[in-house]
């Protein structure tokens, strides 16, 4: 249905906008065209359907949040990709081994058991 509608509702700019009828066959298409959008009826419809869609919308964009563990596409972008992770965990195993250091103590400057 809703093809069908699109199909003409092209067919009648194609007409207008290719018409060689001159301004009245242009004005008297017009006319009809603002009676029929102006129309109590169709401006009932169209507030339901764009109703209907809103609630389609949010219906999907549930759906997708339960199945996509990602909350935002910030947060997602924000993310470190596997090298990142690699490099900040070699970054951390480095100063664990500098906290360690030459002289045997732990971070607090307190000596280990086996040194006391």
């Amino acid at each position: 249905m809703r093809y069908r509608i699109t199909f003409i509702a092209g067919l009648a700019v194609g007409y207008v906008l290719g018409a060689k009828a001159g301004r009245a066959r242009y004005e008297q298409i017009a006319g009809a065209a603002r009676r029929v959008v102006e129309n109590p009826a169709v401006q009932e419809t169209a507030g339901i359907v764009g109703a209907q869609v809103g609630n389609a919308g949010k219906a999907v964009a549930a759906k997708v949040g339960e199945r996509l563990p990602v909350t935002s596409v910030r947060d997602f972008l924000s993310r470190p990709t596997s090298e990142e992770e690699a490099e900040m965990e070699a970054e951390m195993a480095a100063e664990a081994e500098a906290w360690a250091g030459s002289n045997g103590t732990a971070p607090g400057g307190a000596r280990s058991d086996a040194e006391r």
